[in-house]
């Protein structure tokens, strides 16, 4: 998912919330000299973990739908903030209170409107991934319909109340993660196995330092590269599945 802080608000972010920064790259880095992955008997698990906003999808189908639905001058507004003076999922309500759309107009626009990146059904059949997502089951799942793979994942992400005076966010996750203080991806991670993980954006920050191995691109990427924690670019799926 892409909601990622304007440059300006990057640099503008200093002391308390730089040293947790460096705390959560020095525990990734403790993390990764341990041994892990392994569950009695010795076997090895591996859980491939994907966001879905941005990174499963070409382009990141929360910000479509505002543009197309919703206030457009609200994700300028709001976005500025996040990180700052409102975490993920108070942006999230507030962006998507503005849209007013019949559910149905929605999902139909989205089906005729979302690519997947390449080489994710096959991905997903081979792998059964888990998808983490800041989105809506009820977005999602059409779209996993739509691929033949709906079935084929397990699928974590909030849920809608489409109101026609502006969409209710249900969110499945409220409490602040003790790492990062939002709710974020991290609790989706298993306490033993290896994690591959797949992002793009703001929310799978704190998650992609918990993983055994990330795969990024867009802000994640950037943001990863500034930390100087190690990651493997992310270009499709296909390419993906040969690295894995």
């Amino acid at each position: 998912m892409r909601h990622v802080p304007p440059a300006a608000a990057d640099e503008a972010r200093q002391g308390p919330r730089r040293r947790r920064v460096r705390l959560l790259v020095a525990r990734r880095a403790r993390a990764r000299g341990r041994q892990r992955g392994r569950r009695p008997g010795g076997r090895n698990v591996t859980l491939l973990v994907l966001d879905w906003d941005g990174t499963v999808t070409e382009v990141d189908t929360l910000h479509l739908v505002l543009e197309e639905f919703g206030d457009r001058g609200i994700y300028a507004r709001v976005e500025g903030a996040l990180g700052e003076t409102m975490t993920l999922n108070e942006v999230i309500a507030a962006e998507f209170a503005t849209v007013t759309a019949p559910l149905e107009e929605v999902i139909e626009w989205l089906l005729e409107n979302t690519k997947i990146r390449p080489g994710f059904a096959e991905l997903a059949r081979e792998r059964r991934p888990l998808i983490v997502s800041s989105g809506f089951h009820e977005t999602i799942e059409p779209l996993l319909e739509r691929e033949g793979v709906l079935d084929a994942v397990e699928l974590r992400a909030n849920r809608l109340d489409a109101r026609p005076d502006g969409w209710r966010v249900l969110f499945r996750a409220e409490h602040r993660c003790g790492t990062c203080g939002e709710p974020c991806k991290r609790q989706d991670l298993p306490e033993d196995g290896e994690v591959v993980y797949v992002g793009d954006g703001y929310s799978d920050r704190c998650v992609a330092l918990a993983a055994d191995r990330v795969f990024a691109r867009d802000g994640l990427a950037d943001w990863l590269a500034a930390q100087g924690v190690p990651f493997e670019p992310l270009t499709d799926f296909r390419a993906l599945a040969s690295r894995l």
